[in-house]
């Protein structure tokens, strides 16, 4: 079965850099999706970045444009989150998460798109 496991998260100050890496196994789609969430405590689970793998379009959230880039080296390689000039607004638990199905543009930041989950990594940005 399809498995996503996190690594990357930690604690950084104010202005500070991770990167998040995601690497998945047991999949044998070849057009996929795959996609950063983030949830903080008592809040949502909301989208973060994401990345077609069959075409390479990405899409970021308003918030993170500038500061943080998806991507990845080779097909089956993991995906990376590189996040700069991190703001306490970012803390939050990150989740990758993948599908292997079409996904319209204007739903791809919708997490009830995605089948498959990982186990997420926590990021803590401390001021």
């Amino acid at each position: 079965q399809v498995q996503l496991v996190e690594s990357g998260g930690g604690l950084v100050q104010v202005g500070g850099s991770l990167r998040l890496s995601c690497a998945a196994s047991g999949f044998t789609f070849s057009r996929y999706t795959l996609g950063w969430f983030r949830q903080a405590p008592g809040k949502e689970r909301e989208f973060v970045a994401a990345v077609r793998k069959y075409d390479g379009s990405t899409y970021y959230r308003d918030s993170v444009k500038g500061r943080f880039t998806i991507a990845r080296d080779a097909a089956r390689a993991p995906v990376y989150l590189q996040m700069n000039s991190l703001e306490p607004e970012d803390t939050a638990i990150y989740y990758c998460a993948m599908e292997g199905r079409h996904i319209i543009t204007s739903q791809v930041r919708s997490p009830r798109e995605y089948n498959y989950w990982g186990q997420g990594t926590q990021v803590t940005v401390s001021s």
